[in-house]
């Protein structure tokens, strides 16, 4: 898309069934990830700035310059309850572009939580309102409302690729973005995930090994590793 294209804010789309995206949060980011085919993750750089929440919602995109947040004061406009802001930047920035204020604005529309590409500041006060938050820094420089960007378009984060309504689900382990599209089948294929390792969980506490059930013993026989009773046969 041109510069002049994106300068947009899209005010309307569309959302996965909530049944779906429950499902999803429920699942949590490793067991989606896994069962997307190892697919859909943002890069280890975004991380949670709290412990033990996790959020899972549409999500609205928002494409913003470097060191601006004029954008975010224009996607709370346009937020839903249980949607979850991604902001992604034209360029890298590590610049607090969003805080306590921005927070209480978006926490009253029900926004569910935030995903952003650049800094944070006012980490204790969100916190304590206990608002979500994964992003690349925590940085208390602050940032102007001078340029345009759009509300609602295709960003990317990292080359991940994330369309306004995806499903994102984040929590402790990160962030993983699943297309709207394909989050009915993702979830079929999480539900097996868990399935499956309750049954394996269950057998780790009966006291198998998994070195035995996963046939990593003959594996590493093959790959030429010997036991030895004492480190003195080496």
């Amino acid at each position: 898309m041109s510069r002049i294209d994106r300068n947009v804010i899209v005010r309307s789309i569309e959302r996965a069934d909530p049944a779906v995206i429950s499902g999803l949060g429920e699942a949590g980011v490793a067991t989606v990830h896994e069962a997307a085919g190892r697919t859909g993750l943002l890069p280890p750089r975004i991380r949670p700035i709290q412990t033990g929440q996790a959020v899972a919602g549409s999500a609205v995109t928002v494409w913003c310059p470097p060191g601006d947040n004029m954008m975010i004061h224009a996607a709370v406009e346009v937020v839903g309850e249980g949607d979850v802001l991604v902001v992604a930047l034209q360029a890298p920035s590590t610049d607090g572009m969003f805080g306590e204020l921005l927070a209480t604005s978006l926490q009253t529309r029900g926004c569910a939580g935030l995903v952003i590409d650049a800094g944070v500041r006012d980490t204790a006060e969100l916190r304590e309102m206990r608002f979500p938050v994964w992003s690349s820094s925590i940085h208390a420089q602050g940032t102007v409302k001078e340029t345009a960007g759009s509300v609602n378009v295709p960003v990317e984060v990292d080359g991940q690729p994330v369309e306004p309504g995806d499903v994102v689900v984040a929590d402790d382990d990160g962030v993983v973005v699943i297309s709207r599209l394909d989050a009915p089948g993702v979830l079929d294929s999480s539900r097996e995930r868990r399935a499956k390792e309750d049954s394996v969980r269950q057998r780790l506490r009966d006291g198998e090994l998994g070195l035995d059930f996963y046939g990593l013993r003959d594996r590493l026989e093959g790959l030429g590793v010997r036991w030895l009773d004492q480190p003195e046969d080496v």
